[in-house]
């Protein structure tokens, strides 16, 4: 059998990197998804219609709780997905999706999210997790063989796409491989510009403890001003009980209240580091403008005093710092989404496009990608 497959880390919620899955998929129409564990009633149409194939992670109990639980089991799991039948994979990689074997005259190219946060930044990746004591001494032992299994996972690819600069410059510094940036993909049709801005800062994240949404909180409640918080996750127990009367949880909500409530914002709140950061660009499609930690992808995408502001100490009062300096000047709507769309979902596609022409050298990977481009 020849054709082309896309291999995801595990499908159990939808986020940006599952966003880049789909725009994938558009890419590469008629692939195959594989992953290693699946929990269909929280992805997209566009998803569970591509009926992803798992591993026998699929039997292990409810995938979309428990699934960070199951750290240990995804390089065994990925071990045991053998994609020989396909001439082209890629491979959307933030823990161990790169690691997926391959026939030699195959074309494999990894687009990688970043290195795995919990392998290679262990210490800022728990500092502020929940955990017991116990836990805290036993997982630094367990580390140490995912470093290890990491490091040979990442000689499989051909190649390496990396979504921003930054996490190139981690491929290289870890992986001693070189990686060509796309940036990953937004759907500026999704998002439309609205009227006058409403009186609440907004927040789209999983609640996990490194994106630092306690820091916004503690920004809003030192001016007095509303947050909406949009996401779900296993930090928000925490948050809501440091939260006072202004901040609203609305947990997961579909695509559509995502957009109405950020053309409905004052302006996107973007306290953690991440390694690129979609949503402030749908922000900016919106028409609206982000307040960023100054570091990671956000270096990338924001433009300071052009579609937002920096803050520059992880503290509620650096960030409330720069929502006073945001509140302080005008924003044209037109000007942001402009902005945003160079990172358009058509440009994306069209780059990968262009990236798996240059580098499928063997006639298999050749013939497959014709049989899709013509």
């Amino acid at each position: 059998m020849s054709g082309i497959a896309i291999f995801h880390d595990n499908l159990v919620q939808m986020g940006g990197a599952e966003r880049v899955t789909q725009a994938l998929a558009a890419a590469l129409p008629g692939a195959a998804l594989h992953t290693t564990i699946a929990s269909l009633s929280k992805l997209s149409a566009e998803l569970r219609n591509m009926r992803p194939r798992a591993t026998w992670m699929r039997y292990l109990p409810a995938p979309d709780r428990l699934y960070r639980h199951y750290f240990m089991l995804y390089p065994l799991a990925v071990e045991t997905a053998d994609l020989r039948q396909y001439d082209v994979v890629v491979s959307n990689c933030w823990g161990y999706a790169k690691g997926v074997h391959t026939r030699p005259d195959a074309l494999h190219v990894c687009y990688c999210q970043t290195p795995p946060r919990w392998a290679w930044r262990y210490n800022d990746y728990v500092a502020r997790e929940d955990m017991s004591r116990m836990k805290r001494l036993v997982l630094p032992w367990l580390i140490q063989p995912l470093r290890q299994w990491d490091l040979r996972a990442a000689r499989r690819p051909d190649f390496f796409i990396a979504n921003s600069h930054t996490a190139a410059s981690r491929i290289r510094t870890l992986y001693g491989r070189e990686s060509e940036v796309i940036y990953p993909p937004i759907d500026v049709d999704r998002f439309t510009v609205g009227g006058p801005p409403g009186d609440y800062y907004l927040i789209v994240s999983r609640l996990i403890a490194y994106k630092r949404i306690d820091l916004a909180i503690g920004a809003c409640a030192k001016l007095g001003r509303r947050l909406v918080v949009i996401g779900g996750g296993p930090d928000r127990a925490r948050l809501e009980r440091m939260a006072g009367p202004s901040v609203e949880f609305l947990g997961r909500v579909s695509d559509e209240v995502v957009s109405r409530m950020t053309a409905g914002c004052r302006a996107l709140l973007f306290p953690g580091e991440e390694d690129f950061g979609i949503v402030p660009l749908e922000a900016n499609a919106s028409g609206r403008p982000v307040v960023a930690w100054r570091g990671g992808g956000a270096l990338e995408t924001v433009r300071e005093g052009e579609t937002g502001v920096f803050f520059d100490e992880p503290t509620p009062e650096s960030m409330a710092a720069a929502i006073l300096a945001l509140e302080q000047r005008s924003w044209e709507p037109a000007c942001l989404r402009h902005h945003a769309e160079a990172f358009d979902r058509q440009l994306f596609i069209d780059k990968i496009r262009g990236f798996l022409r240059r580098t499928a050298s063997s006639r298999p990977a050749q013939r497959a990608l014709e049989a899709v481009y013509g």
